[in-house]
């Protein structure tokens, strides 16, 4: 990433190499960091077949569990938590911070059970653990709940495929 990031004629001239070639090289480095990120999507959806795999039952009621109830217990807890400490206390992790803080989209870094305590996390709170306003805190929030829930949507479609896939061997 600091490859990329180094203004092309410095590292030219650094590398004693022409413009062109440095390009060639940080466009190189960019598809292998977005390789990398895809694997890392890659391998996050196959845990999350192997988990769906492991524990059918409990998958499918966590699935709407997540939907339904947590809007309900968010507003109980962050209450609570509000009303005993001050609003900059947070549940949070420092690596879920630096993330949030850091990644250009914290919400594709973050493992699932990381986003759940995201949007869990009062809102006022993770503002002013990160050091910014509501609003900005609302809408990582709100990117961290499109991306549960998209996750949440291949779980259940993984199961689906595999439901499907088992009724197509025990038919012959």
């Amino acid at each position: 990433q600091v490859l990329i990031d180094v203004p092309l004629s410095d590292l030219a001239e650094e590398l004693a190499q022409s413009e062109t070639k440095i390009q060639v090289l940080q466009d190189t480095l960019q598809q292998v960091l977005d390789r990398r990120e895809e694997e890392r999507q890659s391998r996050q959806l196959l845990e999350l077949y192997l988990e769906a795999l492991k524990t059918e039952d409990s998958v499918l009621s966590k699935v709407a569990e997540p939907q339904a109830a947590p809007r309900k217990d968010m507003d109980v807890v962050d209450t609570g938590t509000s009303s005993r400490s001050t609003p900059t206390k947070t549940t949070l992790s420092d690596h879920i911070l630096a993330a949030l803080r850091d990644k250009p989209a914290p919400e594709l870094c973050l493992d699932s059970q990381d986003l759940e305590l995201v949007l869990k996390e009062d809102r006022a709170a993770l503002a002013l653990a990160l050091g910014w306003d509501k609003q900005k805190a609302g809408a990582v929030q709100e990117a961290c709940d499109q991306e549960l829930s998209k996750r949440l949507q291949q779980v259940q479609t993984l199961h689906s495929l595999r439901s499907t896939s088992k009724g197509k061997k025990t038919l012959p």
